[in-house]
């Protein structure tokens, strides 16, 4: 139910795109979103093909939201398997954060499935034993499933650094939530015209009716309507005689 239909003709490549940041890979997943999306509110979950975010497949990954704030991995990229050291697929999001950290991401969760909206968390890690600090973001972007409900998400989980030994879990350092607005649709003419001012009509000239040059026509014979007070002759008379 969940796998997408791969279409030739909506692969979007964004490989080409290189944003200056330290995580070009969220940035390309985000514009990837971007231009799926195109004019509408959101792109749906069958729209995604992994062709046009390939250079960054290993840090994607999609969730299903089961529950109020609860969303799992239905699809996970090699990157998240490494922070954990296993096989994150049917796991909640919230695997990746501290007990601390738990609450609020279920609360953004439901503010992107709800609202919906995308939201960008920025990660950090604690150092400890045979674990060096790590820097992290993580995206989420919001998609419609095949029954048009909000119950998706395309996203992008990057670390930067050593991951050391896993399982690495993370606060949250920073967030920005961004309401989503339909895309524009470009217009061919603008919605309100310039009012002109109101005119009279001029009245029409009626041309004088010209006299057909001699040769063309004939004269039109004038016709009269006969008098009413002019009785016609009978055709028949009646005779009448007293002969027997």
């Amino acid at each position: 139910m969940d796998k997408p239909e791969h279409k030739a003709h909506s692969v979007i490549a964004m490989s080409e795109y290189r944003p200056e940041t330290g995580y070009a890979a969220i940035a390309q997943v985000e514009a990837y979103w971007e231009a799926v999306r195109g004019a509408r509110l959101l792109p749906k979950r069958s729209d995604i093909d992994p062709r046009g975010i390939e250079q960054c497949l290993e840090h994607a990954f999609i969730l299903e939201r089961v529950a109020a704030g609860i969303a799992r991995l239905r699809i996970a990229g090699t990157h998240l398997n490494d922070l954990i050291g296993m096989e994150v697929r049917g796991m909640p999001l919230t695997t990746f954060f501290t007990p601390a950290a738990r609450a609020v991401v279920s609360e953004q969760l439901e503010v992107v499935f709800q609202t919906p909206a995308i939201c960008t968390l920025d990660l950090s890690s604690a150092a400890s034993i045979g674990r060096p600090s790590l820097q992290a973001r993580l995206i989420l972007l919001p998609l419609k499933s095949d029954l048009g409900d909000v119950s998706r998400v395309l996203g992008c989980l990057v670390a930067k650094g050593d991951i050391g030994s896993a399982p690495r879990r993370f606060d949250i350092a920073g967030r920005k939530v961004l309401h989503i607005a339909p895309g524009a649709v470009p217009q061919s003419k603008p919605p309100h015209p310039p009012k002109t001012p109101a005119t009279t009509p001029l009245p029409i000239a009626q041309e004088p009716r010209k006299a057909h040059p001699p040769g063309l026509a004939e004269e039109q014979a004038t016709f009269s309507k006969p008098s009413s007070d002019k009785r016609r002759p009978p055709y028949l008379r009646l005779i009448k005689t007293d002969d027997p």
